[in-house]
Parts: C-alpha cells; structure tokens; sequence
C-alpha cells in the first residue's frame, strides 16, 4: 500500500504530534511523517520526532524579515520531502495566505473546541463561562481565516458542575488524540469531498465521536 507522506508543523511540547507517529507506526495506517518542522529550536516536539527516526528541520521565524519568507522556507522542505499532506499540531503561527492556498484541502488544524464556537485563545475558560453542556475539539481543513475551514472530525466531551479549565482541558486532550489521527486517515484514504464551506465524510459515524460520561 502507498502512503501518503505527512510534514508535521510543531511549536512546543508534540503531544498531538506523538498521538500521530502513534498511529502512523501501524504500517497498515495510510499515512507516514516524513518530516516535522519547528519554528522553535529546542522543543520537545522535537525529541519525540528524532526518538521515533522522523527526519526535523529547525526553522526559526525571528530569523526572517516577513511573514511570507519564513512560509516560503517552510513550503520549500516540504516540497522537497515529497509531503502530500501537512497536519499543524500545536503550530503557534499565523499563516500567508499563499502557503495556504498552495495546501489548500491539503492541510489540517486541531482546534481545542467545537468549531464554530470559540475560535482563538483560552476555549477550556470561555465554554465553562458560557455554561456549555458539551465541549470537544475539532479537526477542519484549514483556509486563510483563524481557526475555520471545514471540519472533518469532532469529538465531544461533557462539562460537568465542578470542572476547572485545567480538569476540561485533560479530557479534551484524550479526545485530540483520537480525533486527530482518525482525521489524517480520512484524509489520506480519499474519504474527505469538500463542499463550499462542508466536508462530505465518506465513512461511518461521518466523523464525529461522542463520549459517554467520565
């Protein structure tokens, strides 16, 4: 079976990352990172990387004068590693519109909350505060706006009375890690048709994963 290559973008710690080369070390999974690349030299996103053989690059963004030179850099690796499709795990920059546009339907985000509810920062604290039931995080294919694009997959965790951001943060983060490689694996087998502004899932349950209580 031939694999699609997969260049994995990282910024801090990897734990999404370390949840695909988990499932990616299965040979018969569809998809193989070929390449993760930091903005951040020293992470340990990093050291997972090089623990599980994966080839890294070091590309610091404070060492180019524009935006779009250092996505151009990026773009260039890539390429060069033959990647099919790019996966950002924890990748804590905003990207040029024409590296995404040269990705388009090609690259994918993890988001921490159920999209299209609250895009940005802090999500763990702004679901609690607005008395949400449910929380979860969602994998979409990504455009030039933050945190939008077509989803692909959502799972979904439930908000119970005492929990803190940190308790609810922990619990999404166990569903990240499932939500996440079952996204990559849609995505390389060809299941994904994009419609407008929605993903057609061609697969049972259409990508959505739906937690019992703790």
């Amino acid at each position: 079976m031939s694999r699609t290559k997969v260049g994995v973008l990282v910024s801090g710690r990897g734990s999404n990352l370390q949840a695909l080369i988990d499932s990616c070390a299965d040979p018969a999974f569809p998809a193989e990172i070929a390449l993760v690349i930091s903005n951040v030299p020293g992470v340990f996103a990093l050291e997972r990387a090089k623990r599980a053989g994966i080839p890294t690059r070091v590309i610091p963004h404070k060492g180019f004068p524009s935006r779009e030179e250092f996505d151009a850099a990026m773009d260039a690796e890539l390429r060069a590693a033959g990647i099919g499709i790019v996966c950002l795990a924890g990748f804590m920059r905003l990207l040029s519109t024409p590296f995404v546009q040269g990705w388009a339907g090609r690259m994918i985000n993890i988001h921490p909350a159920l999209l299209p509810s609250f895009k940005g920062l802090h999500t763990h604290e702004r679901a609690i505060a607005a008395g949400c039931k449910l929380h979860g995080c969602s994998v979409h294919l990504v455009t030039p706006d933050l945190d939008d694009g077509p989803l692909l997959v959502q799972a979904a965790v439930p908000v119970l009375p005492d929990d803190t951001p940190d308790s609810l943060a922990t619990r999404v983060l166990e569903q990240e890690h499932r939500a996440y490689p079952l996204a990559l694996k849609l995505l390389a087998l060809g299941k994904v048709t994009v419609d407008g502004a929605v993903a057609r899932i061609d697969a049972p349950g259409g990508g959505a994963i739906i937690n019992p209580l703790p």
